[in-house]
């Protein structure tokens, strides 16, 4: 089933709006980053529907509670009286459903409640702070749920609502609520350090998550996005944040910062799971728009600089490998022995590639490759950008058709 959106149709309200018109009935968890579309595709999704909805918000300043959530859960409830549906079905949609307090707990109840007395409400809910919407699904909410992951916008989505080239998609990465402030870099960069960054921090992750040292938090989190495409130890991490926190610490921080979408530190590729835990992490943020919008630079200055505008590049395909690998939960790492490294690795359905970013000053060499193939002969080496995929084509096909 496709829906007819006055605005882009991303990906997740056609598995949405398919399950919800399933006969098998589960609460679906819509989790993903801030501003990246979850609200605005879920109220496209309700007015699609031919069922009775209702829609209620939990973001605001003050946690909401219990009470509030039995309001809204009532409401939804008579719906279903005076729904046209031969079921009498009514879908109930909670948005930033975290901000609840004991939310799974309750949800658990209502939702059992309303499955012994065969009441057909389907029930959303839209969530941005991933560990705290997961940690109530695995303690409260198993064998009730679905989830339906969310990520940013990829090239080929900023290409078609905002008529993008490559090169502004590398740089000013894929916000589409900050799309048409390019034009002015310093209140692009602005807004999207105040109202997506900062309020991702101090509210998703600070507010709901133990964040024992908010400053060493955030500066990690500046480093981070700096430092996106390149490996860093936590020992040289400790040393550039000046701080005693230990690895321990910043491992934490890294975590929470890939929960909220932000930035992951991904893992060198090894056969062996401990080894792979052990390595230093490569830093990647999951969208560029962090990278540049936290440094003190333009984007003349970067496109301009044939090394830098390469290691954007390469943070940006590293991205687009993130965000295109979620739907299907296939992991991405890096490789590297010794001098000899490998960007990313992807194994999917027994099947291992290695992507080889080359572009502007960055060309690299061959060296990699070799070396990576002598560990894992049966791999498949691909070269993105200079000599080899075009990046135009790179960052328009989806993870899962490489494989």
């Amino acid at each position: 089933m496709r829906l007819n959106f006055n605005v882009m149709n991303r990906q997740f309200t056609e598995i949405l709006a398919k399950r919800l018109k399933d006969r098998r009935n589960f609460i679906q968890i819509v989790s993903g980053p801030r501003q990246v579309g979850k609200t605005t595709g879920a109220m496209q999704v309700s007015k699609a529907l031919d069922i009775p909805c209702h829609f209620a918000s939990a973001d605001e300043p003050l946690l909401k509670n219990s009470v509030w959530l039995d309001e809204q859960w009532e409401i939804a409830r008579t719906k279903c009286t005076t729904s046209k549906s031969h079921l009498g079905e009514a879908v109930l949609f909670i948005d930033e459903v975290q901000k609840i307090q004991d939310w799974a707990e309750r949800v658990k109840f209502l939702w059992d409640r309303d499955t012994s007395q065969n009441k057909p409400l389907k029930v959303v809910l839209l969530g941005s702070a991933k560990l705290a919407v997961h940690k109530g699904l695995t303690e409260s909410l198993a064998g009730r749920f679905e989830v339906i992951p969310v990520t940013h916008w990829s090239y080929g989505e900023m290409k078609t609502a905002f008529g993008w080239n490559l090169e502004k998609f590398i740089y000013f990465g894929g916000y589409p609520s900050s799309a048409k402030l390019v034009d002015d870099e310093v209140r692009w960069r602005r807004y999207v350090r105040d109202s997506l960054i900062e309020t991702t921090v101090s509210r998703d992750l600070i507010l709901l998550s133990p964040v024992l040292k908010p400053s060493l938090f955030r500066r990690l989190m500046q480093l981070a996005c700096e430092y996106s495409g390149e490996i860093l130890s936590y020992q040289k991490m400790t040393g550039q944040l000046k701080d005693a926190g230990n690895t321990t610490t910043l491992a934490h921080y890294l975590d929470l910062l890939d929960a909220a979408g932000l930035v992951r530190g991904l893992h060198k590729y090894s056969g062996q799971n401990l080894r792979v835990r052990a390595s230093s992490p490569k830093l990647q943020v999951y969208n560029n728009a962090l990278k540049s919008a936290l440094m003190d630079t333009d984007f003349n200055s970067i496109h301009g600089d044939a090394s830098r505008w390469g290691r954007f590049v390469e943070s940006a395909a590293g991205a687009h490998l993130l965000n295109s690998a979620v739907q299907d939960d296939i992991p991405v790492y890096y490789w590297r022995s010794g001098d000899a490294e490998v960007d990313f690795v992807v194994k999917h359905k027994g099947k291992l590639i290695g992507f080889e970013i080359k572009s502007g000053g960055r060309t690299g060499s061959s060296d990699g490759f070799c070396s990576f193939l002598k560990h894992y002969p049966d791999a498949h080496p691909l070269v993105v950008g200079t000599g080899g995929i075009n990046l135009e084509e790179f960052f328009l096909t989806s993870i899962s058709e490489w494989f």
